[in-house]
């Protein structure tokens, strides 16, 4: 697995359209996810605190709070792995990922919060993919 491997079919590559926080006490994430050919999908239900995480590695600004990020982050330098890539899909309600790693050996974790993920991804600066027809079922943005 290498990051710039060709798009699989039936996935497409999405990047971070907004990214904020909902509610009247702001605790609720939400982002719209955006394909290259201008679908979105929007994504709520995750913590705030995770919508803050991305916001700042979209930034570029690795957070200095201790987080899951700084620990896979500290044994994937520790093994000599690497998130090469990000997939998103929908199981029953719920967003989720696998996520791909190369290095010694190739690893893939399945099953995760997709928002956890999405946070990786942007730390890495790795390509998110999602199902085509999963973006398509929302449609073109405005």
């Amino acid at each position: 697995m290498k990051i710039d491997q060709p798009v699989e079919p039936g996935y497409d590559c999405v990047s971070i359209g907004q990214i904020g926080v909902l509610g009247p006490d702001a605790v609720e994430g939400m982002m719209v996810l955006r394909s290259e050919s201008g679908l979105e999908f929007p994504m709520a239900s995750f913590s705030a605190e995770v919508a803050r995480q991305i916001a700042e590695f979209m930034e570029g600004k690795p957070s200095g709070q201790p987080s899951v990020y700084g620990m896979i982050e500290e044994l994937c330098d520790n093994n000599d792995q690497f998130l090469v890539k990000v997939k998103i899909y929908q199981s029953g309600e719920a967003m989720r990922a696998s996520l791909y790693f190369a290095g010694r050996r190739e690893l893939v974790l399945r099953n995760h919060r997709a928002s956890d993920a999405i946070a990786l991804a942007m730390r890495y600066g790795v390509p998110i993919l999602m199902r085509e027809e999963l973006l398509r079922s929302c449609g073109p943005g405005p």
